[in-house]
């Protein structure tokens, strides 16, 4: 690692197989604290490389307990997190109004680890009993509709960084990898990035895959469609700037997307949506990722037909059956 630590401090940067070989010695165990807090801080400082970024993700993937869940074509709806806006759990519900619509979600989630309320921590409080049993996630699916993948009990190579993520409080790469390392790798994903230079590197490394894929981020700085200004959209097929009219909704203010101060104000928001008694703006923030979402899926040919079907998922209650089927 001192040769690496040097090798970087000296501004240079790594090529694939030696972040590869790095990351895998870090989930090895190899390293000392010190040296993986060095490590991270690197690229606290600078971008990071599309070659470092891959060599990053294939290690993950490599380290991983894989999960075959291919039979039930999910789709995954992640944000690297990291966007300090400290909204509510957007991406989460999200993935709750997709299954409600049909499109079968195997949700990679954590803690939060640079905000207070991570996907995992929402689940966790509302209880929800983390697993990695193959079966039971096969259930979930059948049931629910919907399964949620623990991100530590997927990487436990990752165990050695974990408590270095939380004593650093800031993002690290690993938010930026958190969406391309789901272990049960779903051809079909909504990707939220907090800002436009990763979402460039997202669309190149997603390009060279066989995925489905669409990269949001809004101009203003949230690693998901926020509706409180003009938005980035990135698919297989194109790139576009869109705003909130073009999916028929309302500018937003960003306090009223605010998570709240508690674990227990967050998980009280995220009920009130799934029981369609949340503020239009709640409600709308969600309606845009889960609608663009569907259109990801190949669910829906139109935006309007999107947001139609992710409007009838919560106003239905079939998006609130998923997630008490999901926790039963």
């Amino acid at each position: 690692m001192k040769e690496i630590l040097n090798h970087l401090f000296e501004h240079k940067t790594l090529q694939k197989e030696q972040a590869k070989q790095v990351l895998l010695g870090i989930g090895r165990g190899e390293y000392n604290t010190a040296q993986i807090a060095s490590f991270l801080t690197v690229y606290m400082m600078r971008s990071i490389r599309v070659e470092e970024l891959e060599g990053f993700r294939d290690a993950m993937l490599e380290l991983c307990l894989p999960v075959d869940l291919a039979a039930y074509d999910p789709m995954d709806l992640c944000g690297t997190g990291g966007d300090g806006k400290d909204t509510f759990n957007i991406s989460t519900l999200s993935a709750f109004v997709v299954a409600g619509a049909g499109q079968r979600v195997a949700k990679h989630g954590n803690h939060g680890v640079s905000s207070m309320c991570g996907s995992s921590t929402v689940m966790e409080y509302l209880g929800y009993r983390f697993t990695n049993d193959v079966d039971e996630l096969e259930r979930r699916l059948e049931t629910a509709g919907i399964c949620f993948l623990h991100a530590p009990l997927f990487h436990p190579a990752m165990k050695n960084v974990a408590p270095i993520r939380r004593d650093l409080g800031v993002k690290t790469f690993f938010n930026v990898l958190g969406p391309m390392v789901n272990p049960a790798k779903p051809h079909k994903q909504l990707v939220g990035v907090f800002n436009l230079e990763l979402a460039r590197l997202y669309a190149y490394l997603y390009q060279q895959t066989d995925k489905r894929f669409m990269i949001l981020h809004t101009l203003d700085g949230y690693d998901e469609v926020s509706l409180t200004g003009p938005f980035k959209m990135i698919t297989n097929q194109t790139e576009q700037l869109l705003s909130p009219a073009s999916l028929g909704l309302d500018i937003q203010t960003p306090e009223s997307l605010s998570g709240g101060d508690t674990v227990e104000a967050s998980a009280r928001i995220f009920m009130s949506v799934l029981r369609n008694e949340a503020t239009s703006a709640q409600k709308q923030a969600v309606l845009a990722n889960s609608a663009l979402a569907l259109l990801a899926a190949d669910q829906a040919k139109t935006r309007e037909e999107a947001v139609a079907q992710a409007k009838e998922s919560i106003e239905s209650g079939r998006a609130l059956q998923c997630f008490t089927q999901l926790v039963a």
